[in-house]
């Protein structure tokens, strides 16, 4: 192939269509438990997580729910991935060789967020969510100023993590936010690239800014207990008993396990098998969606 302005253009055009197919085709996994926030800025502060109530009576004024001093800040950050081809590649016609690089490229940044949230949420243990606790922890304040009490959404274990969820609602456990898409671009013209006349070789990369955080820690409970009936079930019974800053339940129902590969047996025994070992029925048997997900091998 002449190394050429037209024959670059077409070469440019090739690449972007091997990516986006990729793109398209490829998947994820953190929309399952990530609500999707565009964000405009550096930084996107919620100041609203954390606050609750319920539809009331209306008797006398309205009832104004004003915000609790919560600032959590979640910061955007810059990633990017770049791959290079010698000329003599291209001036060779063994461009296509290099076709699959460019499709990997896109499924890396399709899988981008699930590397940024699951590996968050196995660290919830010991990082912090809006009210200053770990977000799994067995510490959370509930009620208001001078009556708060202590709520746990958590177990104590040294196994492996497994997580119950509820993310039917507006607000999934984690946040992943979007200040700019991942999108693949190229530098290939010698005569305007340093790089290109410094090095012999065309660039191409894909770059983005993003990050993930954590929503409201009632819409998860983390375990590092044995996964068996009776952690699963005391687990469920207590999402399903939190309640918000007035007393009042928030009609929590989880509906996804999530797990890693090490319990990916033990977490199909205890929702996918219609029985127990001793013939009895199995009261759990898909209770919740399950979800295995090999980031938190």
């Amino acid at each position: 192939m002449d190394v050429n302005a037209q024959n670059l253009s077409i070469l440019n055009t090739a690449v972007n269509t091997a990516f986006n197919k990729a793109f398209s085709g490829a998947e994820s996994m953190y929309k399952n438990i990530c609500t999707i926030v565009p964000s405009k800025t550096s930084a996107n502060t919620y100041t609203w997580l954390g606050n609750s109530s319920q539809i009331q009576e209306w008797i006398g004024p309205r009832v104004i729910n004003r915000l609790k001093n919560h600032d959590f800040t979640i910061r955007n950050r810059k990633f990017e991935k770049t791959e290079a081809i010698p000329k003599d590649a291209i001036d060779d016609d063994e461009y296509g060789t290099y076709m699959p690089l460019f499709e990997q490229m896109a499924v890396n940044a399709k899988e981008f967020p699930d590397l940024l949230a699951f590996p968050l949420l196995k660290n919830g243990f010991t990082e912090l969510c809006y009210d200053g606790q770990p977000y799994f922890d067995g510490d959370h304040p509930v009620g208001n100023d001078g009556e708060e009490v202590s709520v746990s959404n958590m177990q104590a274990g040294s196994g492996e993590p497994w997580f119950l969820m509820c993310t039917k609602r507006p607000l999934k456990p984690l946040i992943w936010q979007e200040r700019r898409q991942f999108n693949i671009s190229f530098k290939t013209d010698p005569k305007t690239s340093d790089h290109v006349f410094m090095n012999d070789e065309f660039i191409w990369g894909v770059d983005g800014r993003c990050n993930v955080g954590f929503g409201l820690w009632q819409l998860a409970f983390g375990s590092k207990a044995e996964l068996n009936a009776d952690n699963y079930e005391a687990a469920d019974a207590a999402m399903m008993s939190f309640k918000n800053d007035a007393g009042s339940p928030l009609g929590i129902v989880p509906n996804l396990m999530v797990t890693g590969p090490k319990n990916k047996a033990k977490a199909k025994n205890l929702l996918k098998v219609m029985n127990t070992a001793n013939g009895a029925s199995n009261p759990n048997y898909e209770s919740v969606e399950l979800l295995i997900v090999p980031w938190l091998a």
